[in-house]
């Protein structure tokens, strides 16, 4: 058995299964984080992701021995910030939300996308969601929502 320590929404956590252990599902079986979800377990469809140390992440490819001393940020924790707020607003007023199984991790890419370009192009959203499948909603109202939520959180990203 292995001791790490990681920040988990912003609180510091204790693991002590095994290093090799995946991300995903140690953050949903250990801290029942249910917005991280298992879709392909190769890092293709990004019902995972999470941001790690701000960085977007799929959790299924990363093991929890890596994120030792790092900060971890599912929706359950992002959706306590006002960037939270801004992107679900967006994404409610332009219906770029269906069955929700993908949605976590695309707001998640939005938030990364945003916050290393608080204004971008169709193209950067287009290519920074790229890492996310969905198979309800459609990509043009999730690339409009991210877009409307650039401007209407100006000063937040």
């Amino acid at each position: 058995m292995d001791v790490i320590t990681f920040t988990l929404n912003g609180k510091e956590v204790v693991y002590d299964g095994s290093a090799a252990d995946r991300l995903l599902e140690v953050l949903r079986d250990t801290y029942d984080m249910k917005s991280v979800k298992c879709g392909c377990k190769e890092g293709e469809c990004g019902a995972c992701a999470v941001l790690l140390d701000g960085l977007l992440v799929n959790s299924c490819c990363v093991a929890v021995g890596a994120v030792d001393g790092s900060k971890v940020m599912t929706v359950e924790g992002f959706r306590e910030t006002p960037q939270f707020a801004v992107l679900s607003a967006a994404f409610a007023d332009l219906s770029a939300v269906q069955c929700g199984f993908c949605i976590p991790g695309m707001v998640l890419a939005a938030q990364a996308v945003l916050s290393q370009n608080p204004h971008p192009t169709e193209d950067e959203v287009r290519e920074g969601l790229s890492g996310n499948l969905c198979r309800c909603t459609g990509y043009n109202a999730i690339i409009n929502a991210v877009l409307n939520a650039s401007k209407e959180g100006e000063g937040l990203w």
